[in-house]
């Protein structure tokens, strides 16, 4: 049930105290408990080199291990933690080293896509905590193993879908949850930017400081290829999801969010296309995908609708915004901006409310340490959260690649009219590496 408007502003009201406290580094924790937490961080560069200027500053956690296959990244977090912590971490380039480690609490991984699910399940497994960065799987079968991991273990999962804990989008989704543009029948997300191309290149072999057979990991084994990491490896079907699970799964986790629906779909396409690049990248540069939920107690072939558009060529807005989602309700629309704002319109486009607000990444630090802290308490960004908006990204991918209407049973988590279509629910894996999870 939502909360009365009176109750989530107070709710909202002190999520915005204890961020503005976390970006000072003085957690509420801080009185609240003598024991520190203490993390192992896997993956330093990128979103990893962010979590760690934060994480580093507060009186709360202690950054205890840091891991890195770049002895590059690991040497440059290392520093960071010295400098905001005043005390050195150790270091690893084998995240089996934090796993081992019994004092270690909880793990952040912030690697590329392909490492999230297998070492999530891998720290789980080892009785930690894990804030895992989005997507939170590869695959759809890599999403239900996680789901598995987390129940098995009794241990909390936190996706870094950060929206969840920002009090600016929190209530706009209240706002739609709780009826005042009608019942939504649609939700649409999109990522609209100029990303870079990756050129082509031939393989090759790798620098001295980056351990390529570790970074691999799990994955089939490919040769090193300068466009192929740092960063870049998200354009690559073996490592990452393409920029719909880079950008876009933020909004599509806020569009599913607002929607209300608590399954998967089930019939998924997506027209997907590279229009623009013409470089080694395999994920489409333009993608437009609709997904189907039905609607329980409802005539039949009623349905709600999600639709994803992205065109990663085009530094051009849409209702008024890069990135975002929008909700389209019988009385009204609500549109919002990813990281910027909301504005609600009723009948007759007459602008009712609005409300300008950024991401609040130490508030999704700080529920997460809550959680920790205290199990009653709720994580915003759960993993069954983090894997139905996962599922979208790769059924996406999947209607792109094929050219397929899919038809997706929601419970078994299989597509029913496609062998090749339903094979790629799952990946292919490196014959015996110890990553891989267990009933793959």
């Amino acid at each position: 049930m939502t909360p009365p408007r009176r109750e989530f502003l107070k709710t909202a009201a002190a999520t915005a105290a204890v961020t503005v406290l976390a970006n000072a580094g003085e957690s509420p924790a801080d009185e609240a408990t003598s024991e520190r937490i203490q993390i192992g961080f896997i993956g330093c560069g990128g979103m990893g080199s962010n979590h760690l200027k934060l994480l580093s500053q507060r009186k709360d956690i202690e950054v205890a291990i840091v891991c890195d296959v770049d002895q590059q990244r690991l040497a440059d977090a290392a520093r960071m933690v010295q400098e905001g912590s005043g005390k050195a971490p150790k270091s690893t380039g084998d995240l089996r080293t934090i796993l081992d480690d019994k004092s270690i609490d909880a793990v952040f991984i912030a690697t590329p896509d392909h490492w999230h699910a297998p070492a999530a399940i891998l720290a789980l497994d080892a009785d930690k905590h894990v804030y895992v960065e989005k997507p939170c799987c590869h695959n759809v079968r890599e999403g239900r193993l996680l789901a598995e991991a987390v129940k098995r273990s009794g241990k909390r999962l936190q996706v870094g879908t950060q929206s969840r804990s920002t009090p600016c989008v929190a209530e706009g989704i209240e706002r739609v949850r709780n009826g005042e543009i009608g019942e939504i029948l649609i939700a649409k997300a999109w990522n609209s930017q100029r990303r870079g191309t990756i050129g082509k290149a031939q393989p090759g072999s790798p620098p001295p400081h980056l351990d390529f057979d570790n970074w691999l990991g799990p994955a089939p084994e490919v040769q090193w290829r300068p466009n192929l990491l740092h960063g870049i490896w998200r354009w690559w079907y073996d490592f990452g999801c393409g920029d719909i699970g880079n950008d876009g799964v933020h909004d599509i986790d806020v569009a599913l969010w607002g929607l209300g629906v608590e399954t998967h779909p089930s019939r998924v396409t997506c027209f997907g296309q590279k229009n623009f690049f013409d470089d080694d990248q395999q994920f489409p540069d333009t993608q437009y995908a609709v997904c189907e939920y039905p609607v329980d107690g409802s005539p039949a072939g009623r349905c709600k609708q999600l639709i994803f558009e992205q065109r990663i060529w085009s530094p051009y807005v849409q209702e008024g915004y890069e990135n975002g989602a929008a909700f389209y309700g019988k009385e009204g629309v609500l549109i919002m901006g990813h990281s910027i704002g909301w504005k609600l319109y009723g009948p007759r486009g007459k602008l009712l409310a609005e409300r300008t607000g950024g991401g609040d990444l130490p508030a999704h630090h700080q529920n997460f340490f809550d959680a920790i802290r205290d199990p009653s308490k709720s994580l915003n960004a759960s993993v069954d959260a983090g894997r139905l908006s996962a599922t979208i990204v790769h059924l996406a991918n999947i209607a792109a690649r094929t050219g397929q209407v899919l038809h997706f049973d929601p419970d078994k988590e299989v597509i029913t009219n496609g062998e090749t279509a339903n094979a790629l629910v799952r990946r292919q894996y490196r014959d015996g590496h110890w990553a891989v999870p267990k009933g793959v």
